[in-house]
């Protein structure tokens, strides 16, 4: 134990944090605190102050989670939950490589991305001759050009969960998750055994990234050449030009000993005096443990692992830490800057949040972590907030922080953020909740808006609003297009609402059109259309006659939004991940072509399990003059259907879920491997290739 290391930490009452998750009260019980209107992060300037900013949060953390566990806490409080409680809405390629020695396709399709030049990782990756695929713990290396000769060259076993990857040049950067024992574990005071509501953790192991570097140059023998480990689990990454931004999640390891609720004593259950008591204790106890740590117990580091098998250590400077002073969630947020250009790999530029991350947009220049302002306890009157900050990504292996703003409202996805010459733009939807007699819970209202925030030194400043919209609605998808604007909300109808962005000041809705259902995906054509996929619905709710719905938009008029064309995909039971993951939504603008995977479950007299589920990749011809021609699908029955649902798991689901197209080619791909048609004869497969489900520990 550490306990003479700094006498001033043992004082005993938490001190007021009031950056990171609000002042407490006397018992050491967080108390709300009001939204930070002017955000901002500050660096720490020593290691120290890091370290005691880092046992103030985790006292405070462990000691509210304690008092949530007392009965007398919830009396009186009308059975309130936390704000992280309340539900929400829903829950062509950039820099990728070319192949050589094989004769290209005249016009491929890679990932979805949002912001063209910016890559966004994903489990597939193509450059039109050559076809990666994450599946289990495998990479597999596919020649896919010509199409009928698709087959896999080569695979390469990988450690721990793969993620997504990129493909620049001839290296392919594969981000895997791993677990890796803290300092000291195994019975010593940095070992975790358990974590409160906020804070995750594994026993026996903490989340890692791994970052794999592959040499593809030769596909049938690739080359591991570099093998990085930092700490925290994997959330997201991007890449332009040569530099990629991943962005790291980690939460607290508690110390070995602590406790989160008294030993089981029946008798102890019936005494609630007694009962609370014992948790008064169990704080005190708590914070020993917590403030006899150092800052290494805290912290892992990083490390390269050498081809020997030996590690060198990868650190970080505590001054590359942020605090921020307004109220968040415990934990970190790291971005990791990785020059994939140097000569020599080099260690990772960080830059780290003391907070948990929400939404990210990155663009060439910049990067925005978006963090919701952290009620503890709901009351009446109080409405959410979103706090931005934005990162600097000029220097390729470094993320410089700049300035931070305040957003009412909180975002739905990346989608809901767009830059355009300076001026950030977000779509937010406000909830607060109202008291209502008869329900302890209250209600819940809401209303919808579209912001714009510009840069004043280290502050995004409002510049303007628009008004008020859709009230009781949700924002269900959202695109920012130029000087132009598109939100979608939902209750029981779907409105589309069209902005005039060109004077950044004054955001205008100009437009408005209500159809049944809603759009969760919104994908430009050209400037003057809009290709949406999402939901079907009665008016009046009848979830029996859902279904996929495909839109086609005329916003030539922005003033007079028009549905032109639809199509309607599958039974009550269908579903698709391009619903909720636009990286599995494909339109080949060259061709005209749209794919999308596609599920459902139909009634079948035969009983046999796999007469119900179907799972195929749907392709339809899209033209702004004519709408849908649907050209059938892509099915890979007979693949899933070989390997059966007892080898199914988190990592390994073998239904379709992506889609490349090359020239007059559709290959769908999925966990269990790839297959590839002509357009006009997607029902008889030109080449097959099929994965065995590995093992993942």
């Amino acid at each position: 134990m550490h306990s003479n290391k700094h006498p001033h930490k043992h004082a005993g009452v938490v001190l007021a944090l009031m950056g990171l998750v609000g002042c407490s009260n006397s018992r050491g019980i967080p108390e709300n605190q009001p939204v930070q209107m002017s955000a901002r992060l500050e660096a720490f300037e020593s290691c120290e102050g890091l370290e005691s900013y880092i046992e103030d949060a985790a006292v405070l953390d462990m000691r509210a989670s304690l008092e949530r566990s007392k009965p007398s806490y919830w009396q009186g409080r009308g059975g309130g939950v936390p704000m992280d409680d309340v539900a929400s809405p829903t829950n062509p390629g950039g820099s990728e490589g070319s192949g050589a020695g094989a004769p290209s396709p005249g016009s491929y399709t890679g990932t979805n991305n949002q912001v063209a030049g910016v890559d966004e990782a994903d489990f597939v990756k193509n450059d039109g001759t050559r076809l990666f695929v994450l599946s289990g713990q495998k990479l597999q290396i596919h020649r896919s050009w010509p199409a009928e000769s698709l087959f896999v060259e080569s695979s390469l076993t990988l450690e721990g969960w793969p993620r997504q990857m990129f493909l620049h040049g001839d290296k392919v950067v594969v981000f895997s998750e791993v677990y890796t024992n803290p300092p000291g574990a195994g019975g010593s005071s940095s070992a975790p055994i358990g974590c409160n509501y906020l804070s995750y953790c594994v026993a026996g192991g903490l989340p890692s990234t791994k970052i794999t570097t592959v040499d593809v140059s030769q596909l049938s023998a690739p080359q591991v050449t570099g093998e990085l480990y930092l700490p925290g689990g994997y959330h997201d990454a991007r890449l332009s030009g040569g530099s990629v931004r991943l962005v790291l999640n980690e939460s607290f390891a508690w110390p070995a000993g602590m406790r989160w609720y008294p030993e089981y004593d029946p008798e102890l259950w019936k005494d609630t005096p007694r009962l609370e008591r014992a948790i008064d204790a169990l704080k005190d106890t708590n914070e020993q443990l917590i403030r006899a740590r150092s800052l290494s117990d805290w912290r892992r580091e990083g490390y390269f692992k050498q081809p020997d098998g030996t590690r060198v250590p990868v650190a970080q400077d505590c001054r590359d830490f942020h605090k921020t002073n307004a109220p968040t969630q415990l934990g970190y947020v790291t971005v990791a800057s990785i020059d994939l250009d140097a000569a020599v790999a080099q260690a990772p530029g960080r830059t780290t949040l003391v907070a948990q991350p929400d939404i990210l947009y990155a663009n060439g220049g910049a990067l925005y972590l978006t963090a919701r302002h952290w009620w503890w306890w709901w009351e009446p009157g109080q409405r959410d907030y979103t706090y931005v900050h934005k990162l600097d990504l000029e220097q390729p292996g470094r993320a410089r922080y700049v300035a931070s703003g305040t957003l009412e409202g909180h975002l739905l996805d990346q989608f809901s953020l767009d830059e355009h010459e300076g001026v950030l733009r977000a779509a937010t939807t406000i909830s607060w909740r109202v008291a209502d007699a008869g329900n302890p819970w209250g209600r819940i209202e809401t209303i919808n808006r579209v912001s714009t925030l510009s840069q004043d030194g280290n502050r995004l400043k409002p510049l303007g609003r628009s008004e008020d919209l859709a009230k009781g609605e949700r924002i269900y998808s959202a695109r920012f297009l130029g000087n132009k604007g598109y939100v979608v909300t939902f209750r029981q109808v779907d409105p589309l609402f069209t902005f005039d962005l060109s004077d950044p000041a004054r955001p205008r809705k100009v437009g408005e059109l209500k159809v049944p259902g809603f759009s969760s995906y919104i994908h430009p054509l050209g400037d003057t259309h809009l290709l949406t996929l999402g939901v079907q619905l009665a008016e009046n709710g009848d979830w029996r006659s859902r279904s996929l719905k495909l839109s086609l938009f005329d916003v030539s008029d922005l003033a007079h939004p028009r549905e032109t064309f639809t199509q309607l995909v599958g039974s009550p039971n269908s579903g698709s991940e391009a619903l909720y993951d636009h990286k599995a939504f494909n339109f080949f603008a060259a061709k005209g072509l749209l794919a999308i995977p596609f599920t459902d479950w139909v009634p079948s007299s035969s009983g046999y399990y796999w007469d119900y589920f179907v799972s195929d990749l749907r392709v339809f011809r899209v033209d702004t003059a004519t709408g849908f021609t649907p050209l059938g699908s892509l099915s890979m029955n007979d693949v899933y259907r070989t390997n059966g649902t007892s080898r199914w798991n988190p990592w390994y689901q073998p239904y379709v879920r992506r889609s490349v197209m090359a020239d007059d080619y559709v290959y769908a791909i999925s966990d269990a491997g790839v297959r590839v048609s002509h357009v006009n004869q997607l029902s008889t497969p030109l080449a097959t290739t099929r994965f065995q489900p590995g093992v993942v520990y």
